[in-house]
Order: C-alpha cells, then structure tokens, then sequence
C-alpha cells in the first residue's frame, strides 16, 4: 500500500486539483483520499461558515463524502474516480487526534493519498510532492518546515526564472536540489510528473484485490 501526500506553499494554489488529476490518472489504484483542514473553533472551511463537527472534547472528526457533485473538494476527490474520500477536520494543533483513525483508515486502504502538509510531522509518505505558486507570496509555516523532505516540486504556473526574494532564502536553495515540474491549469497534468509518480511507487503501491 503507497501512501501519498500533497501540500504546498498556501490556500488556493492548485493542491486539491493535483490530487484529483493523480486519481484520474492513476484510477488502478483505487485511492482512499483525505482532505485535511485545521482551522479555529467552530469554523472548518476556512472561510466564515460555523459548524460543529469539533468540539472542546472532541478535536477531530472524520466526514466520509458520498455526494460525488456537491462542490466539496473532498466530492471532487470522488468525481475524479477516489474509492472513498473523507474530510478530516481539527482544532489547530490538534492533527495528533486524528492520527489513530487516520492511520487505520490509510491501512485498510489500497492506495491512500492526503492533501495537507502538517501530517508530514506524522507520517512518513512513500512520496511527498509540494505544490508551489511563484505568484503567492505566503509560504506557509508547515510547508516551510517540510520541504526538505519534499520528493518534487510542483509548480502552479511557469516556475520562476530568477530568484525573485519573495520567500525565505532557504526556500530557494532547497528548491534547487529537487526534481521540478510544472502543472499548469486547468488540468494541472504531466506526463513526466505521473512517471515519476509511477517510478517511485513501483513495489510499494497495491492494485485491486480479487473480487472472488
């Protein structure tokens, strides 16, 4: 079984649609996909809506999406051709207690991907791929954190052609050292990135078990 992690520098920039092109284009392996979210109290879609899927006893929660059309980025795991697809929710610093579950859940899957940087302080992914948008400033704290054990930068758009100083300088020297490509909108497709993906999978991933 492979597991697979996609993060990336900030919010917006292309990581659920790298995730739902890798399950498109690899529908053999039957992913389970995860959707990570870590926001304040009472608000999980990052933007203004309330809701109560965590709580001061309870700090994270499992929401399997079933509805392939309802918009949700964990639908367009789905869509995408995802066996199963789940969003988990926590309290900011609380990843640890959806650890055990998701855990689980990745073990009884044939392939699991996950959108999220901070589960890199958990997991140890069989590839780590990081989504970069030269035209974002924000470089997340997590992100920052992690990128020297990124496998492959994946550029939103064209990648810079120069330093352009917007992010830590360390940033730019790590980014040096790693296989680079660039995924470009709509699609956010490579044929090199899915070989590459392919290769570095190869003897770990699982493929449909017998039905009989």
């Amino acid at each position: 079984m492979a597991v697979v992690v996609v993060g990336g520098n900030s919010r917006n920039i292309g990581k659920t649609s790298v995730v739902a092109s890798l399950i498109a284009s690899l529908p053999e392996m039957h992913w389970a996909a995860f959707k990570i979210t870590q926001h304040g109290h009472q608000i999980c879609d990052g933007k203004s809506l309330r809701c109560d899927c965590v709580s001061a006893q309870h700090t994270a929660s499992f929401t399997e999406e079933t509805n392939r059309t309802s918009g949700k980025d964990s639908a367009r795991y789905l869509y995408a051709g995802a066996a199963r697809s789940f969003l988990v929710r926590t309290h900011p610093g609380s990843l640890q207690d959806a650890m055990p579950r998701l855990r689980a859940e990745c073990a009884a899957a044939e392939n699991a991907i996950i959108e999220s940087n901070s589960v890199m302080e958990f997991l140890h992914p069989h590839l780590y791929l990081t989504v970069l948008d030269p035209g974002t400033v924000d470089f997340k704290a997590s992100a920052n954190l992690f990128l020297e054990r990124a496998d492959a930068i994946l550029w939103r758009s064209n990648k810079p052609v120069r330093r352009q100083n917007l992010w830590p300088a360390e940033v730019y020297t790590l980014i040096e050292t790693k296989p680079q490509f660039v995924l470009a909108a709509p699609d956010y497709q490579s044929v090199e990135l899915l070989a590459f993906v392919r290769e570095r999978l190869a003897g770990v991933a699982s493929f449909p078990r017998s039905r009989t």
